[in-house]
């Protein structure tokens, strides 16, 4: 029988290498899942990593689905590093774009808010932001005064916050004119994120993703507060021996988290939706976990890791109309890349080790 060991100092580059040997074994179950299903795997493959990248359209396209991945796999980051497991940024993303919708309905022409010209843009991004770090703060605030578990407040707030965003849509905020369909109105153009490039869907939520990169690579690892954050994660007993606060942390870690799920949703519902339907829940906080571990939770890393995150999404879109497979597919990629990733981390931890039947 095998037995696993600890490897007494795991190899820095293979654990670097581990998501990419992930993402081959992950290729190589496809291959063998498309023969099952009849499909040629070429095509097959072809639909997921061929196809969203081979024009300009193509491009922005997977920068559209790429940008709420990276927002949100940046903060879930910040979490994780300060051991704070925040599972529920599906729910900040909802609500983030509930408080981003009700502003952006606010800003029509006939309002008093006219006059802000192009400028309600900016207060749409800052309600979502602030709706996102609300339903944070309060995961956070049952943690702080009751010591409960934020893996399950911050799981069940998701299903609150989309039980708050159902009952919206089909009754108060919805469209009088809009043939009774759950939706609110359309909203106004002058609401709407601008496009960097005329005919493309490309924003400018791809400049503040790649701010937010940039900003928390220089949080994390050029100040003291990111230095404390992440210590407390890694060895709590030295952050409080060191003087530094577990209570700030994880006030901090989980405002900062959820205002960057709150800003992917106003992203999203003032970029490509331009308003509030109950399909607002992509399903990317949950999707974001997986990127932000592919990246090693690291800035740089995410960017990559929700760039094949999005090809998965695309991928599956055209597998799903151009090959005839199941929608499901885009979730089989998803949870294949998870599992291949924990199996090769495990493997760079540890060690088989053969032990031989005792007689």
């Amino acid at each position: 029988m095998f037995k696993l060991e600890p490897r007494a100092q795991p190899s820095k580059a293979m654990s670097m290498a581990s998501p990419v040997l992930a993402l081959a074994i992950t290729v190589l179950i496809g291959v063998v899942l498309f023969v099952a299903l009849g499909i040629d795997p070429l095509k097959g493959l072809g639909a997921f990593f061929v196809e969203p990248l081979k024009s300009a359209y193509a491009l922005s396209e997977l920068s559209v689905k790429a940008v709420p991945l990276v927002l949100i796999a940046l903060g879930l980051a910040v979490c994780f590093r300060a051991n704070v497991w925040n599972i529920g940024a599906e729910g900040q993303f909802v609500f983030g774009a509930l408080a981003a919708g009700w502003v952006a309905m606010q800003a029509g022409p006939e309002t008093g808010w006219a006059w802000l010209g192009r400028g309600v843009v900016g207060l749409i991004l800052l309600a979502g932001v602030l709706g996102g770090m609300v339903w944070a703060g309060v995961v956070a605030w049952l943690r702080d005064r009751f010591n409960a578990s934020e893996i399950l407040v911050s799981l069940m707030l998701v299903y609150v916050a989309e039980q708050v965003l159902g009952y919206l849509v089909y009754g108060p905020w919805k469209d009088p004119n809009g043939y009774n369909f759950p939706q609110t109105i359309s909203f106004d153009a002058v609401t709407k994120v601008p496009r960097l490039v005329d005919g493309l869907r490309l924003n400018v939520g791809a400049l503040i993703a790649l701010g937010a990169v940039l900003g928390l690579w220089a949080f994390l690892f050029r100040t003291y507060q990111g230095f404390a954050l992440q210590v407390g994660g890694l060895a709590p007993a030295a952050a409080r021996y060191a003087g530094f606060s577990s209570r700030r942390a994880l006030w901090m870690a989980l405002l900062i988290s959820g205002g960057a799920a709150g800003l992917a949703g106003a992203l999203e519902v003032a970029g490509p939706l331009g308003q509030l339907t109950p399909y607002v829940p992509a399903g990317y906080g949950f999707a974001a976990i997986i990127v932000a571990y592919v990246g090693r939770l690291h800035p740089v890393g995410i960017v990559f890791s929700a760039l094949l995150m999005s090809m998965f999404y695309i991928g599956g879109e055209l597998a799903q109309s151009r090959l005839g497979l199941p929608k499901a597919l885009t979730g089989v990629f998803q949870g294949l890349l998870l599992f291949a990733l924990l199996a090769c981390d495990t493997l760079v931890h540890h060690r088989l080790r053969f032990v031989g039947a005792k007689s």
